[in-house]
């Protein structure tokens, strides 16, 4: 819409030009040089005004520059003088610095450059005003290409800030749930027989780690978890996202139930052995909860899988926090050695207790 009103403004404008300027008298070298110099500030504003700016929004609009051109050209050929008519060599530049990656834009603007200076060359006697136009003419064609060029990798790098900020926390570094959410989508319809597992890590006593050594302390423990999470699944298709204040979450794709219990036993194993060391040279030590919910063993969608996951990660808060549980319906693999108390919930049986040795856990799967 913006590019459609200032298309016609240029157009309505240099019409307006087109027919005032012959009952003026202004020869047509002045108006050539009037649009060169029009070019040059267009192109000096694109560089100069703040990224984001009306001023850098109005300044590039191809549709207003390709009007400017393309009458100007009129103007020149109306009038038979070369020296405004050369400047139709610039369409082939808004094209190129529009539409083609950056050495194709360069490419087409060198070869515009030295199409204007060939005709230039063969129409009339090469003189020292011919010569300068040649110069302008060339110098105009480059700012536009730069000043083109500069505004797209400028529309570039927002775009790609906005979909960094989009997929990756801001305090770990981690993926975001948007990211979670597309990544498990994908993963139930890829992996229907071996299935997927979601992993709900919840960082224990988050609260009270804020409150004693301060927000600066708790981001540093909430970064920690992401990077022992991640050092403890494999990259290549496992997904670590953060949810959300002390949550975090796992996603393995294609792992069988029963294999995805046992990594949820590693993970609260691996957290549990590194403690976070402060600034002053002392340790905190961390642990979670850990809730494993798997599809299509518990769940057939995303929302379905996120519930399930929350209720056994509820399971391990009653128990005690620093374990990990499986949802109910499923064959586990077995977490611990060892007894407990029975518990009221129906899940117990699947906690880790805190505290306890761990089994020899089965191969990773290929």
């Amino acid at each position: 819409m913006v590019a459609a009103v200032l298309l016609g403004t240029a157009f309505v404008l240099l019409l307006a030009m087109m027919v005032a300027l012959p009952h003026l008298g202004v020869p047509a070298p002045v108006f050539g040089w009037v649009v060169l110099a029009l070019f040059a500030a267009n192109a000096a504003l694109c560089l100069l005004a703040p990224r984001g700016s009306a001023a850098s929004d109005l300044s590039v609009p191809l549709a207003a520059l390709v009007a400017v051109l393309a009458c100007s050209s009129m103007w020149g050929l109306l009038l038979g003088q070369l020296n405004a008519g050369v400047s139709l060599m610039g369409l082939p530049v808004v094209f190129a610095v529009s539409q083609l990656r950056r050495a194709a834009a360069l490419a087409v603007t060198v070869l515009s450059c030295a199409a204007s200076v060939t005709v230039l060359a063969v129409v009339g006697t090469w003189t020292g005003l011919r010569a300068l136009d040649a110069g302008l003419v060339c110098a105009s064609l480059l700012m536009l290409a730069a000043a083109m060029t500069h505004h797209v990798d400028t529309s570039r790098q927002l775009v790609a800030e906005l979909e960094r900020v989009a997929t990756v926390d801001g305090v770990t570094g981690l993926a975001t749930r948007r990211v979670l959410d597309d990544s498990m989508t994908d993963s139930l319809s890829r992996f229907p027989r071996t299935g997927t597992a979601l992993v709900l890590v919840d960082l224990d006593h988050f609260k009270a780690v804020n409150d004693q050594h301060g927000h600066p302390v708790g981001d540093a423990a909430l970064r920690h978890v992401g990077a022992v999470l991640t050092a403890a699944v494999r990259s290549t298709d496992a997904v670590v996202s953060r949810l959300g204040g002390d949550e975090l979450a796992v996603l393995l794709p294609g792992c069988p139930v029963g294999v995805a219990g046992a990594r949820a036993a590693e993970l609260v194993a691996a957290v549990r052995a590194a403690p976070l060391v402060l600034p002053d040279g002392t340790e905190l030590r961390l642990t979670v909860s850990v809730g494993v919910a798997h599809a299509p063993e518990h769940a057939r969608d995303v929302r379905a899988l996120y519930s399930a996951a929350d209720s056994a990660l509820y399971v391990v808060k009653r128990a005690g926090r620093d374990g990990c549980a499986v949802a109910a319906g499923a064959r586990p693999a077995r977490l611990a050695l060892g007894t407990r108390p029975p518990l009221a919930d129906p899940l117990a049986d699947r906690v880790l207790p805190r505290n306890r040795p761990l089994p020899p856990l089965p191969p990773r799967a290929a």
